[in-house]
Parts: C-alpha cells; structure tokens; sequence
C-alpha cells in the first residue's frame, strides 16, 4: 500500500469517502474546520491535523472535498493550503465541484512547486457516498490518473477518465445541470397533476413505467410524496452548483435557457427559508403557486 493519504474536508460527503478510504485499508491524516467531523475519522485510527498544509505535509496524495471554490483556493493554494507543504511529486486531488477555470489555475500554482492535480468531481448523493459507489469523473493527465485509480475505486463504483484538467468538472456541470433541469420538471408536473384531481401516488405508478420517467423521477418522486426533504444534496448545493453551470457557459459564450430559468425556481425555494433541505423540497415553490400539496399520506 502506497504511503499516507490526506483528507480534507469532512462534511455530507467526504465524511462517508473518507470512511471507506479507511475501511479499505488506507492511512489517513484529515482535517475539517469542524472538530467533531473528524472524530469519526480517529475512531479509525486517521491522524487528525489541524490545517490543509498539516496534512499535505504528512502525505503523498491529498484529497480536498469542500463546497465552495473559494473554500477549495483556500485549501489547496491558501496560506496554510496544501501548496505551502507538499513537497514535489504530491498529487492533489480536487473532488469538489468548483470552477473549472479556477481549477485551472490551482493546477499552474501547484505545478510551479512540482505537484500535480487531477479534478475529481462525484456524482451520486449521500447514500453512494456511504455505500462506495459513487460515480467519478476524472480530469488530469493519464500518468496522475493512474497513480490515483485506487482511491477512486475504494470511493466509487463507475470511474471516468474523461480528459484533461477542467474536464472532470465541465462533465459533472452537464450532468448536474440536467439533474436540476429535471428537478424543476418533475416537481411542476406533480403539482399540476394534483391540481388536476389527480392521485399523487398514481401519478407515481403511471408515470415510472411510461415515457415520462427519468432516474430523477425515480429518485424524487417518493421523496416528494413522503414529504421527507432531510438533505442528500441541498436547495443551496444545487443553487451553487447553477451559478458554476451559468457562468461557465457564459465564458464559453453558450446559451443555456433552462439552466437559467430553472436557477430562478431554485432562487425562489431559497427565498422560503428552504436553503438546507433536500433538492426535491423545490415541490414546494409550486405548491405554494398552486394552493396545493403533494403527499401520500405517509410523512
């Protein structure tokens, strides 16, 4: 087994990634701004740090797995970032879903010092990331790829290589901005079919065996009807993520009309108070447009 592996970033997703690292065999030394985050780590025998260029020091390879880009610039090219410590031949690996212009950017810092980077963003939610088998969509050169495949493979079930640095993210872009697009889609057309006097779980049952269903109707519908909005994916998480989607096609000078109009939807749930629920918790923008509710009399 290769040497340490640094974990930054512990919260909905890199909490589980971090676990299964560990319970694959991996050394671990982590860090997370919240104390209590890392506990499950220890309780594993991870070394727990108290700054990104800690770890990175201790380490070989380095995984960092915040929200935000700014969070993601403070943690591989800040003052106590990973740039500060890691010594030539580190390899970091960005799985956060960020700016892939930014990315870029990181990617020349660090190469000044001798690291390299690959862009890893997942795809998958909170339940693949405790069950490992969460999809991956790698962006870097074929070499770092190869000298990472194993940590991948101990977080992920579907791994992609899927060209160079920035890739990974523009991949991870597209799929999550047809996943919002959808969203917004599904929870319309349950309002409107409700509207209609229409049975919300027979809407459910006719729907998924007919050729308007979609994994994401599969995956929000039951969500919707059992009212249960505890997040695997936030209002807020969602919201970033179309501002990423927005403003790089405007760079790329790409018209992206849904993406735009449904970030306003998004906006509105955002407006109610509903920053920290679950994605499928957009129902409830249309609900209150339609003086209706959606439920299947479980919640």
């Amino acid at each position: 087994m290769p040497g340490k592996v640094g974990f930054v970033g512990l919260g909905n997703m890199g909490g589980p990634m971090a676990l299964n690292l560990a319970k694959a065999g991996f050394s671990l030394v982590v860090h997370d701004i919240d104390r209590a985050k890392t506990e499950p780590l220890a309780a594993q025998a991870a070394s727990v740090e108290h700054s990104p260029a800690a770890v990175a020091s201790m380490t070989e390879r380095t995984i960092c797995m915040v929200e935000t880009t700014a969070q993601a610039e403070e943690v591989i090219v800040g003052d106590r970032g990973f740039v500060t410590a890691a010594q030539a031949g580190h390899i970091v690996l960005c799985m956060s879903t960020i700016d892939p212009f930014a990315a870029r950017g990181f990617e020349r810092r660090l190469a000044e010092r001798g690291i390299a980077m690959l862009d890893a963003p997942v795809s998958g939610g909170t339940v693949r990331a405790k069950s490992g088998e969460l999809s991956i969509i790698v962006g870097g050169a074929a070499e770092t790829y190869a000298a990472c495949e194993d940590l991948f493979r101990a977080m992920g079930k579907n791994i992609f290589h899927v060209g160079a640095l920035g890739h990974g993210l523009a991949m991870k872009l597209v799929n999550n901005m047809l996943g919002q697009v959808a969203t917004v889609a599904i929870a319309e057309a349950l309002v409107f079919g409700v509207k209609a006097g229409l049975d919300p779980q027979k809407i459910y049952d006719v729907i998924r065996v007919s050729t308007g269903t979609s994994v994401q109707f599969e995956n929000r519908v039951p969500r919707m009807l059992k009212r249960d909005f505890e997040p695997g994916g936030t209002i807020d998480i969602s919201y970033k993520d179309q501002e990423l989607e927005t403003a790089f096609a405007k760079a790329l000078g790409v018209p992206l009309l849904l993406a735009n109009l449904t970030q306003q939807v998004y906006q509105m749930a955002r407006a109610q108070g509903l920053n920290k629920q679950d994605g499928s918790a957009i129902i409830k923008v249309f609900e209150q447009l339609a003086g209706v509710k959606v439920s299947n009399g479980e919640e």
